[in-house]
């Protein structure tokens, strides 16, 4: 006699939170997540985080206690309301505190943007952002994690994924000076991200050299991910690593006019 079939389980059940997926997140139409489409004009999502809602502050005194008690653990959008998760679009650069944190679990978020302060989390093992959407692409400083050997995302969501090819935003001219750009708060639609302090790759503060930024796709953890480099200069990004084969060989600037691999769409 054969075994009786095990139960199914849903191994994200902790991970969701109260009242489940009612309406705790918005709807991405930057490009169709299911079917090859012809490639078209992608921006950055542009939402800056409201730091005087109730969820930020929530989410902030969540960081701290995390950081206090030495959790391994984190997973701090089961401790939010749903209307309380559609208000975060970003993570507080206090993540940095994070050292201890092995796991970090962003099931089903509304995230937008993940701050470069995630490469201060030295311990992290295993990154679950599955099921958000809105988050195709992630700082290149999540490279920094050197124990991260582990990652579910929901791929078909990131910019030139293997399976769809989604174009990456088209990225700004590289600048030798950032005297006249506002760096603790540029526009999010234009350089994707609300604040830009270091280089990506040597560290060296951004207001004291130039503004290189670039796409580049690498392995972190199990996934091949589309990151963002903020390089302070041309050195920087000549020092960046060779992305997987499949990929864009060198790294670009984005924009409908990257020649990407079709070899691989489903």
């Amino acid at each position: 006699m054969e075994d009786a079939a095990l139960p199914l389980t849903n191994r994200w059940a902790d991970a969701v939170g109260k009242g489940g997926h009612l309406a705790d997140r918005e709807i991405c139409r930057c490009f169709d997540q299911h079917a090859v489409r012809p490639p078209h004009l992608v921006r950055f999502h542009g939402q800056r985080q409201d730091t005087e809602s109730s969820g930020w502050r929530r989410l902030l005194e969540l960081v701290e206690e995390a950081a206090a008690d030495g959790r391994e653990v984190f997973r701090p959008l089961v401790e939010l309301s749903p209307a309380e998760r559609r208000q975060i679009v970003t993570l507080p650069p206090t993540i940095a505190k994070l050292v201890e944190v092995k796991h970090l679990i962003l099931y089903g978020s509304n995230l937008v943007r993940i701050p470069p302060e995630i490469g201060a989390m030295t311990n992290l093992q295993e990154f679950s952002p599955y099921t958000s959407h809105r988050m195709h692409w992630f700082p290149y400083e999540l490279t920094r994690c050197r124990q991260l050997k582990a990652s579910t995302v929901s791929t078909r969501s990131l910019y030139g994924n293997r399976k769809i090819r989604p174009p990456f935003p088209p990225l700004q001219p590289a600048r030798a000076s950032t005297r006249d750009l506002d760096l603790m708060s540029p526009d999010p639609t234009m350089w994707g991200t609300d604040v830009i302090r270091a280089c990506s790759v040597c560290d060296r503060p951004i207001a004291e050299a130039g503004l290189h930024q670039v796409w580049i796709s690498l392995r972190v953890g199990t996934d091949v991910l589309p990151l963002l480099v903020n390089a302070c200069s041309q050195a920087c990004v000549d020092a960046l690593p060779a992305p997987p084969e499949g990929y864009v060989p060198t790294p670009h600037t984005g924009g409908v006019g990257i020649v990407q691999s079709r070899a691989d769409y489903a």
